[in-house]
């Protein structure tokens, strides 16, 4: 399948293949996570792209790696989305030195907003890996005390 053959899939193909259901790609689609739907005449099903499925399971990896929520995912797709833009346009030859320091610019501060959502995410991560183990601690403590406590009942 390649984009270059145009729209090949419906709604419930890209279902299957991304894991999730028509209704949450019509919706992903609603809130501007998925390009909106184009116009079509009545009666027609919508056909997606091989660029709108792999969007879509990009989507779908980073709200499950993540655990975020799908604002801070519309955030980190945003910048995702911008940073290709400047991507595409450091690619062109016609690119003056003083504008590509620019656009490098404005990548860092794309790259920014990513690392901080990612990092704030690990952070909160760490944090319950910490409490985990400090609770894991207190039953082993608890338990060692209570066979402590029967082995003395059973001696005496």
């Amino acid at each position: 399948m390649s984009e270059t053959a145009g729209p090949s899939l419906r709604i419930g193909d890209v279902a299957r293949l991304a894991g999730t259901t028509p209704r949450t790609i019509r919706y992903y689609e609603e809130i501007g996570l998925l390009p909106q739907a184009p116009a079509r005449p009545s009666g027609q099903h919508r056909l997606y792209t091989d660029t709108e499925v792999e969007r879509l399971r990009e989507v779908m990896r980073l709200k499950d790696l993540l655990g975020v929520s799908l604002e801070q995912l519309k955030t980190l797709l945003a910048a995702e989305d911008a940073r290709a833009a400047v991507r595409a346009q450091l690619r062109r030859d016609d690119v003056d030195p003083e504008r590509r320091r620019e656009l490098l610019g404005e990548a860092l501060g794309h790259l920014d907003r990513q690392l901080e959502l990612v990092r704030g995410r690990a952070a909160e991560l760490a944090n319950l890996e910490e409490e985990l183990c400090q609770t894991h601690k207190r039953v082993r403590r608890k338990i060692r005390e209570l066979d402590a406590a029967r082995a003395v009942s059973i001696t005496a």
